[in-house]
């Protein structure tokens, strides 16, 4: 089966790279053959299509209703290894549209109000324990508080042992498949071995057991102890039901929980370290982010002239350009063609697999000029469509908790920038590089707190001022 240009490097070649530095692999390759060509790196190892170009991306996250495209789970077993059979990105067809269902109400816009004032007491938490003049590393920080953030939301806790507990077992987690050795250990079944205690795979089967007691023991604590009052995610999961009228299975539960605590905090702790560095990267961005929320607080007394944190302009745009330049997902669920059809020119048989790449859309030079340029203003300029914006994905494998993630990144920004004043301690460079399955900082952002601003205006912010009209 013809393949459309298929990239010129033995494939062993493109599978380290692939795994080392895949941001200057896939400009290589765009550079060389356009917005559409083939490399060999699915996880299986088999070709897969690779496109950037927003009219085939349309036709390919919208094909997943028509029946031209499928977004089969089990091609995603990367993920499967982690997350478990039963996870919302393991599953595919009627059952992953059930389980999405029955997720979503977690994620309503009304419940979502809910937690801003959760975020925003943890952040304060958080930025208490740093202390003025001394160093720290914005990702571990931006990481403490996402983590203990989605604790609290799932479980309804974020003090105590099991607390604690787990936010030690989930950051050993990360910590060992963020390496490209990690990433690969993912992505290549052979390596999946356990071969004894000294096992990268024995060590990682082991961490997945002591997370797993912990879930099952808080849902069978759970189910013993029904109570149709508490609001946490957990609870909300245990009490939907399907159109039949069925629950979620324990494994289900399990699975859906390991994702919402894995990728909810991992993705967002990223975007936020990178937020931090550009804000105080670029002065003019800083003041004018600034400006803006010192307005919404100096405005406080008339609730009728405050937006949404979600609905400042500026905000909105600096948070997207964060999301635009170095996007944390590279590249959308891998979809797989059903019946024969074109893109963009090319003849393709049901079987082939692509995917959209979210890295080098967001690079075009037609849809972004000078796009290695950190600039919000695009978004204040011009608004862009679905398929040439898609940081969380899109069709049915569009991020589920999107909406939530770009609102605890401005609940998080907002209460951060007007308590404290923050400057970089290097006003170096920092690149992105691959860390386990998504892309982060390359090198560490340090920063430091010089001291804290004017806040007699901050705690005067009702809760429903703050998160009002998500």
């Amino acid at each position: 089966m013809a393949l459309p240009n298929p990239v010129k490097i033995p494939t062993f070649v493109q599978i380290l790279r692939w795994f080392v530095s895949p941001l200057s692999l896939l400009e290589e390759c765009t550079k060389n053959y356009g917005d559409i060509f083939t490399l060999s790196v699915s996880p299986q190892l088999t070709p897969v299509v690779i496109v950037s170009n927003p009219v085939a991306l349309q036709q390919i996250l919208t094909g997943d209703s028509s029946g031209n495209f499928s977004a089969p789970g089990y091609k995603n077993s990367t993920f499967g290894s982690i997350f478990g059979p039963s996870s919302l990105i393991s599953i595919s067809s009627t059952e992953h549209q059930r389980q999405r269902q029955l997720l979503t109400p977690a994620f309503h816009g009304d419940r979502m109000r809910s937690y801003a004032g959760t975020i925003r007491d943890i952040t304060e938490g958080v930025m208490g324990t740093l202390e003025t003049d001394k160093s720290f590393s914005t990702r571990d920080i931006t990481q403490a508080i996402s983590l203990r953030t989605i604790v609290k939301l799932v479980f309804g806790f974020y003090e105590g042992e099991s607390a604690k507990q787990m936010e030690n077992l989930l950051n050993e987690m990360l910590n060992n498949i963020s390496s490209p050795g990690g990433a690969a250990m993912l992505y290549l079944r052979f390596l999946q071995r356990d071969w004894g205690s000294w096992s990268p795979w024995n060590k990682h089967i082991k961490l997945q057991q002591e997370i797993d007691n912990l879930l099952y023991s808080e849902i069978k604590q759970r189910r013993k102890q029904a109570d149709t009052s508490k609001s946490d995610i957990l609870s909300l999961m245990m009490s939907a039901r399907d159109e039949a009228g069925e629950s979620m299975s324990d494994q289900e539960l399990r699975d859906e929980l390991l994702t919402l605590l894995i990728a909810g905090q991992e993705t967002t702790a990223t975007a936020l370290a990178w937020a931090l560095y550009w804000i105080h990267k670029l002065p003019a961005v800083r003041e004018k982010l600034l400006a803006e929320i010192d307005s919404l607080y100096e405005n406080s007394s008339d609730n009728s002239d405050i937006n949404a944190i979600n609905k400042l302009p500026y905000l909105n745009a600096v948070c997207c350009e964060t999301l635009r330049i170095y996007p944390v997902a590279m590249q959308t669920f891998i979809r797989r063609v059903e019946k024969p059809l074109q893109i963009s020119g090319y003849d393709l048989q049901p079987g082939t697999l692509l995917y959209g790449s979210v890295y080098l859309t967001h690079q075009r030079q037609d849809l972004y000029p000078e796009p290695k340029q950190f600039r919000p203003e695009r978004f204040l300029e011009k608004q862009f469509s679905p398929y040439e914006f898609l940081p969380f994905g899109g069709g049915v494998r569009r991020c589920i908790g999107a909406a939530f993630a770009l609102f605890e990144m401005k609940v998080v920004l907002v209460k951060i920038l007007s308590t404290y004043s923050l400057n970089l301690v290097d006003n170096i460079e920092v690149q992105p590089k691959r860390r386990g399955l998504v892309t982060a900082p390359a090198s560490p952002i340090n920063m430091v707190i010089t001291g804290r601003r004017n806040s007699s205006n901050i705690n005067s912010l009702s809760q429903d001022s703050l998160s009002a009209r998500s």
